[in-house]
């Protein structure tokens, strides 16, 4: 009877006893754009009434340039398109978690516009704006391209 009554006196005082609290961990800040691209390519309000086309990109490139400061990145493309109608986008999506850029090369055409298939070549480039501290991946139509760091 004496260990029995132990017991339920030391459960008792267990119970009342402060439970330890794990401590939090710092995250990692999530990437994010602090300045928009430069881009003379983005999709515009009136692309809804086009049809999606592709493209082919033959080179791409990738550099810093340090003329800015900070120093900012700068993807340069080449390629054609399927016509001389067709009109260039180039869609510079927001970093994810993963300080992966993701960036989507297309062309649009007017339905209603009858052109002949002939190849237009395009040579552009695309100036990123400036993005909070880390390196960061850039790939285009799911191809890696390279990699900068912003800090």
């Amino acid at each position: 009877m004496r260990y029995i009554t132990f017991f339920i006196l030391l459960t008792l005082i267990s119970a009342c006893a402060p439970l330890s609290t794990a401590e939090p961990t710092s995250t990692a800040a999530l990437p994010y754009r602090i300045t928009p691209d430069e881009n003379n390519y983005a999709p515009q309000v009136d692309d809804s009434g086009r049809l999606p086309a592709g493209v082919t990109i033959t080179a791409t490139a990738l550099s810093e340039r340090y003329d800015f400061t900070p120093p900012r990145a700068m993807l340069t493309l080449s390629g054609y398109m399927p016509s001389v109608c067709n009109e260039l986008r180039i869609k510079v999506n927001p970093p994810d978690e993963n300080f992966r850029i993701f960036i989507e090369v297309y062309s649009l055409i007017d339905p209603e516009i009858k052109c002949d298939d002939v190849f237009q070549q395009f040579e552009t480039s695309v100036l990123f704006g400036e993005y909070s501290s880390g390196r960061y991946t850039v790939w285009v139509n799911e191809g890696l391209v390279g990699d900068f760091v912003a800090y």
